[in-house]
């Protein structure tokens, strides 16, 4: 099957694999989401509600709607601190490499959309967590948070390119705990 089809996730990504500047992710409209967010005062419920209207899905095999997920957790000043934002890059599907493409080129776009869900939630600490194998993702993800972090008058989170065997090791490792206990 040949014909036009658009790429909203690849349209910025280089045919040779090499990564999409903040520069040239900035050109192409990059950041204006947290932007907006930022700029025009939204709440963490507005937020949430336009990506529920938006009908954002996750890409895991469910495509659970992603604002009804944020929706589930709890906020406000009464919620026990710290409140962590995992995004779970570690692709345990067999064959699966789609979000390791993403991350590798586009980086600046995992990291934006950290950045929003974050705001939605409340959190106060990102991790994205990924495979021991995934080097260059994390190389290029630890990057891009260097530079591709945008702090508000209100809004600022610190985001941790976190690289491990499983994502119940890292949750043990952040408890304290041994990974294999």
């Amino acid at each position: 099957m040949t014909g036009n089809f658009d790429k909203p996730l690849t349209e910025r990504m280089h045919p040779d694999g090499s990564v999409v500047s903040l520069r040239a992710y900035e050109l192409a409209g990059g950041y204006q989401a947290i932007r907006k967010v930022l700029r025009t005062g939204m709440t963490p419920m507005a937020v949430t509600e336009e990506v529920k209207e938006a009908n954002l899905r996750g890409r895991g095999g469910a495509g659970f709607q992603t604002g009804v997920k944020w929706s589930f957790v709890p906020r406000g000043k009464d919620v026990p601190n710290p409140t962590y934002l995992v995004v779970n890059g570690d692709e345990m599907e067999p064959g699966t490499f789609k979000d390791r493409l993403l991350m590798e080129r586009d980086p600046h776009q995992l990291i934006e959309g950290a950045m929003v869900a974050a705001f939605a939630i409340e959190a106060d600490i990102a991790y994205i967590f990924l495979r021991g194998e995934y080097t260059l993702s994390a190389e290029r993800l630890a990057r891009a948070t260097t530079n591709g972090s945008i702090s508000g008058k209100v809004f600022s989170v610190p985001v941790t390119v976190w690289s491990c065997i499983s994502i119940s090791a890292a949750a043990a490792t952040s408890a304290g705990r041994r990974p294999d206990s």
